[in-house]
């Protein structure tokens, strides 16, 4: 499978655990006893995914998960022993790509991992296959290749996560897009999968677009589509 994956958790039964279940996928996985040393670890060698809990001895996992983001798009997976709402929204807010809570099952985060991964690699085949470098809609302008956005001209600041979701309402803009489409393609998830992370990431964005012409429109009952504000809105 060739893809490297960094763990970092205080507790050993945690490590060795989600090691074991991950290498037995066929995955490369390097587990760090706290975040200072999986930092150290990604910036000699980055890795293809990282797994960060919360709490831990050192810098906590927001803190390393907002140093990865200075320096890196990869995929992280935060984890916490308190199933906070303020937590999630923390570390989704930080540019993280899920979150787990313990105890949780070891199995369901293997599945999450691939799905991450997948997500990652259509990425990539998507910006492969695309006519065109740019996307356009209202006032917002998406270069693929550099991933950067603007608004008016302006940078708009956005977590991978983001950029994915606006690029594809973008790329769907003349269609409503379910909430499954949208968890299926960019999360890489089938719907038997419960994640907040489609919904987390719409609020998130349209927070960010409120300034803009864009709006991401509520499709009561199957999902969202883009619109553009008539003046004066």
């Amino acid at each position: 499978m060739d893809k490297s994956i960094y763990v970092a958790d205080d507790e050993q039964n945690i490590r060795e655990l989600v090691k074991s279940f991950l290498e037995s996928e066929g995955y490369s996985v390097t587990a760090f006893e706290d975040g200072d040393a999986l930092l150290d670890a990604f910036k000699e060698k980055p890795c293809d995914l990282v797994i960060l809990d919360i709490m831990m001895p050192g810098s906590n996992g927001f803190e390393i998960c907002s140093e990865l983001r200075r320096i890196s798009t990869v995929p992280i997976i935060m984890l916490t022993a308190r199933d906070s709402d303020l937590d999630y929204a923390t570390g989704i807010n930080l540019g993280s790509d899920d979150y787990f809570t313990k105890p949780f099952s070891a199995i369901s985060l293997v599945m999450r991992v691939k799905a991450i991964l997948r997500r990652v690699e259509f990425d990539r085949e998507a910006v492969n296959t695309f006519s065109k470098s740019t996307l356009s809609f209202a006032d917002i302008r998406i270069d693929l290749h550099s991933k950067i956005t603007e608004r008016g001209g302006a940078p708009l600041e956005l977590t991978p996560g983001e950029f994915n979701l606006l690029s594809y309402l973008i790329e769907n803009k003349e269609r409503a897009v379910s909430r499954e489409e949208l968890l299926n393609k960019l999360w890489g998830y089938n719907s038997a999968v419960e994640t907040r992370a489609a919904d987390d990431t719409v609020r998130r964005l349209r927070k960010k677009l409120a300034a803009s012409r864009a709006e991401i429109e509520t499709v009561w009952g199957f999902g969202f589509r883009l619109r553009e504000r008539e003046a004066g809105e």
